[in-house]
């Protein structure tokens, strides 16, 4: 109730910070003395009723499920999805009245504006009712079960504070005697739960079919809710998902990869960015072009198999950085590679660089070409880090599940450091994170985050 009820709160100062700046622009427009025609479809917005701005927001946040629990991923999501329902209800009628070019304009400003605005004033009431209101006034009392590490609650740490349900009281041990603080073993849970007025149990570590049985008796009959976590369930790391087989419910549990609808929207995004990005920059790509043949003898481009979605085979295209024949002088610079990892082979300062190839690798312009590798649909605008064909040989099992999407210019190992991670698993984990968090909004914010790396020049060498 009270974290509904700050949003709501958000919300409504929101939409009426929306309405006293649409009426005092109108008000501003009328009081010129040469009045002069507003520009595309603005005028309609702006004699919009503030009732009906309200309603519109109302629906538009509630249709898109803006008030229901979500990961920090999700929630932004639907923040923008709801942000985009509430521009499209109030520019709808723009397209009768000054054509479709005008709608787009009016659309886009709308939705920019409101999306940064609920963004914000949510922001701002979270860290507000941080500061003047204790977590531990709210939280209700919860126990974990067969915890591993105590008073920690699976997921908890990416949950902002002022929105914890829970408060652990102390963990129940699932062994005959209770050891190591804790308040009792899986027999003594319904007294528990009746000492300490306990209202959930939460289950972070798998338990076997009769204590999993006894704790849920014991909450069906106390009235306590029971949380069990999806993590109790994956076998070696693997995805966990549920799924329905007609009227029956399963744990799918596979690897981490992306699935067929989430590939297709992923491939029409890719083809209409990188598109877009090869007629944006093909006078680069030519000036880049005449500056490596001017710098150093051999061809411009440089090509590589690499290994792709599933480990399939693929060229990926780069500009030239380094001298003719530097791949045959890797295994007398091997001792220079600063991981120590043959499979993150690294080298700062390297001597096969030339004058122009180090500029580029600097900016990062020599992975320019790989846009024609996304048009081709070898690769991806964002996705996991392409490697060589030759480290499979040396994969353990769980460095496949890496393979499950295919491999992009920048992803969340650019954006993490790019060539100062060092660790090869640290590397693997980032693009197992990517796979199994994917999302629109997941690409959008590594874009958004690639651009700030690239200027900085973070990890690049």
């Amino acid at each position: 109730m009270r974290r509904v009820g700050v949003l709501v709160l958000g919300d409504l100062f929101a939409v009426a910070t929306i309405c006293l700046t649409l009426a005092t622009v109108a008000a501003a427009l009328r009081l010129l003395p040469h009045p002069s025609p507003i520009p595309w479809g603005i005028d309609v917005v702006l004699a919009l009723k503030p009732h009906y701005i309200a309603f519109a927001a109302v629906l538009a946040l509630l249709t898109t499920g803006n008030y229901h629990r979500k990961s920090s991923e999700q929630a932004a999501f639907t923040l923008m999805k709801g942000s985009a329902l509430l521009a499209l209800l109030l520019t709808w009628n723009v397209l009768s009245v000054r054509g479709a070019l005008a709608t787009l304009g009016v659309f886009l400003v709308t939705f920019t504006a409101a999306w940064s605005l609920f963004s914000w004033v949510r922001r701002m009431l979270r860290d507000f009712t941080a500061a003047v209101s204790s977590p531990e006034r709210w939280a209700v009392p919860a126990v974990l079960v067969g915890a591993r590490t105590w008073g920690k609650i699976p997921g908890e740490d990416a949950i902002p504070v002022p929105d914890r349900d829970y408060r652990v009281i102390g963990h129940v041990s699932t062994g005959i005697r209770a050891g190591d603080g804790a308040l009792g073993t899986i027999g003594d849970l319904g007294t528990i739960i009746d000492r300490y007025n306990v209202e959930a149990v939460i289950v972070p570590a798998q338990l076997s079919d009769p204590e999993l049985a006894h704790v849920y008796d014991v909450c069906e009959t106390a009235g306590c809710e029971c949380l069990y976590s999806l993590r109790s369930v994956q076998l070696a790391g693997g995805e966990t998902r549920l799924v329905w087989r007609g009227d029956e419910p399963f744990f799918d549990l596979g690897t981490p990869a992306l699935k067929a609808p989430q590939l297709m929207w992923k491939r029409c995004i890719d083809l209409a960015v990188a598109s877009a990005l090869l007629l944006l920059v093909s006078p680069l790509l030519l000036i880049i072009a005449i500056a490596i043949k001017i710098d150093s003898r051999g061809p411009v481009f440089f090509s590589q198999n690499r290994a792709g979605l599933g480990g399939r085979r693929f060229r990926m295209l780069k500009f030239r950085t380094m001298r003719v024949g530097a791949d045959a002088e890797k295994a007398q610079l091997a001792h220079l590679n600063h991981t120590g990892d043959p499979r993150l082979f690294k080298i700062p300062n390297d001597p096969r660089i030339t004058r122009i190839g180090s500029l580029l690798r600097r900016w990062s312009l020599d992975e320019l070409p790989q846009i024609w590798n996304v048009v081709r649909g070898d690769m991806s605008v964002v996705g996991p880090r392409p490697f060589f064909e030759s480290d499979l040989e040396d994969y353990e099992s769980h460095h496949f599940r890496r393979l499950g999407a295919k491999p992009g210019i920048t992803g969340l190992w650019q954006v993490n450091g790019r060539s100062s991670v060092i660790d090869f698993e640290e590397v693997v984990r980032l693009d197992r994170q990517y796979i199994e968090q994917w999302s629109f909004w997941l690409d959008f914010r590594i874009l958004l985050q690639t651009i700030p790396v690239v200027f900085k020049r973070s990890g690049a060498f």
